[in-house]
Formats: structure tokens, C-alpha cells, sequence
């Protein structure tokens, strides 16, 4: 893989959703705790202005005010909060962050967003991968969005896979101007010929 262990860590790190331990990601990407302790405290390094593997360090140290290891912070950080670890924007930029995602409040729903609400919707509680396995697309960022607009909500987690269910919330109700999701419109007369969805999903999980 381009970068190697340490780009795939990184990855892995842009999409969780919660702290992971480093013994749970060693697991995931199939190296050994050790590995993943220090290339965790390489990255958390160099989101934090510490650029300790340039191509070329003995030029970096010529041309740097700080012993060569010192450049520009990121605006985010690698954290390592209650024995996890997980990627955040930095408590200085809250301000710019706030209001970014304040503003998003009002604008449309892209289709996908309205795609995968729909699933949450009428498949609640379901958990990330589902709807992603139903919809045929990673849906992290569409989640992401749908919580912080306050539509879908954390409803524990899966006693067999251990993964975060959603679930839609009272202000979904509020928008769809029903009283629960009992009242959702049934799908079935608008799908002639698929009444046995439920099957056909259920028999994914298999």
C-alpha cells in the first residue's frame, strides 16, 4: 500500500467515529502493539508541527528554527483520550469549526444524505455498515452530516458486532410533521413485486 503501515493507520484514523486503542487497531491492520504505539506518537508529532521524517532531515535541520524538526501545526490533532486514540480539529480553530458546521444547518440535503436517511429511517436502529451494505457506498461522512444536524442520533451499540446503531430523532419527527416512525409512509405499495425486502436485507447479514 502506498505509505505503508503508517499511511494505513492514518487512514484508519480519518474514518472512526469513536477512540480506538492501539491494541484494536494493531488488530485491524494486523501489526504488532508496539508498531502501532509508535507510529501513533510519530503522527501525533507531526500533526503537532514535529516533521521528524522529512525526505531529507539533515536539510530540514539546516533551514529550521527548532533543531530541524519543527514546522507548521495542522489543524487538527491525534488524541489519546481514556486509553483511545482519534483524530480532532484543535480547540483553537472551535470558533471557525462552529461556525462552519452552524452554517451547514441551512442548507439542502444532498441526495445521498436524503438516501441514506431514508434507510436509517425505516431500517432503525441500524448500524454504519448496513446501510452502507444496502446502499452500496461508504455513508461515514453522510452519517457524520445527518448527526450533526441533529436527524439521527447514537442508539447504543450491537450486542453480536459491537457497532454503533442510529436512529432518527425527535427533531426528524418534528421535520417530517409525524409523531413516530410508526407513521412513516409503508414502502410496500410503492415497490410492487419486493414485499419480501425484508428477507432479501436480513438474509445479508448471513
Amino acid at each position: 500500500m502506498p505509505g505503508g503501515a503508517r499511511a494505513a493507520l492514518e487512514a484508519v484514523l480519518m474514518v472512526i467515529d469513536e477512540p480506538a486503542t492501539a491494541t484494536g487497531l494493531a488488530a485491524g491492520l494486523n501489526l504488532t502493539v508496539d508498531v502501532v504505539e509508535g507510529l501513533l506518537a510519530e503522527l501525533q508529532r507531526e500533526y503537532n508541527g514535529y516533521t521528524v521524517n522529512a525526505p531529507d532531515v539533515d536539510d530540514a535541520s539546516h533551514s529550521s528554527n527548532n533543531d530541524g524538526f519543527s514546522s507548521t501545526a495542522r489543524g487538527f490533532e491525534l488524541r489519546n483520550i481514556a486509553g483511545g486514540w482519534r483524530i480532532y480539529s484543535r480547540a483553537e480553530f472551535a470558533d471557525v469549526v462552529g461556525g462552519f458546521v452552524l452554517e451547514g444547518q441551512t442548507a439542502r440535503l444532498t441526495q445521498a444524505a436524503l438516501e441514506t436517511l431514508a434507510v436509517i429511517a425505516y431500517r432503525q436502529p441500524v448500524s454504519r455498515a448496513r446501510v452502507s451494505a444496502i446502499r452500496g457506498v461508504n455513508v461515514d461522512s453522510v452519517v457524520r452530516t445527518l448527526t450533526q444536524r441533529g436527524l439521527i442520533e447514537d442508539s447504543g451499540t450491537d450486542p453480536e458486532s459491537g457497532a454503533i446503531l442510529y436512529r432518527t430523532t425527535s427533531y426528524f419527527l418534528e421535520r417530517m410533521g409525524i409523531g413516530s416512525a410508526a407513521e412513516l409512509p409503508q414502502l410496500s405499495p410503492h415497490l410492487p413485486g419486493l414485499e419480501s425486502i425484508e428477507e432479501f436485507y436480513d438474509a445479508g447479514r448471513m
